[in-house]
């Protein structure tokens, strides 16, 4: 399995295109189908857009990851802590 930092935008744009189209038949109430698009039939102005979204989802996710949160919520951390009487 891969990490985040070892999977590029143009393969992320790409897997959600495909699942993209495989639930939009799977949703079809009417149970007609248009014709399946693929990725290379995909207009080149769409494909950058979705790798660009692809791009910016993959930095976030990133970014998530690398601040961890606080394990001890109600706790200061130390050298917060104000002690007096």
């Amino acid at each position: 399995m891969s990490t985040i930092q070892e999977v590029s935008a143009e393969q992320l744009a790409k897997l959600f295109h495909h699942y993209r189209e495989a639930l939009a038949y799977d949703c079809d109430a009417h149970g007609t189908r248009q014709e399946k698009s693929t990725w290379e039939r995909t207009p080149q102005n769409e494909r950058k857009l979705m790798v660009a979204a692809a791009r910016l989802t993959l930095l976030d996710l990133s970014t998530a990851i690398a601040q961890p949160e606080p394990g001890r919520k109600y706790y200061a951390t130390p050298g917060e802590a104000e002690w007096g009487c």
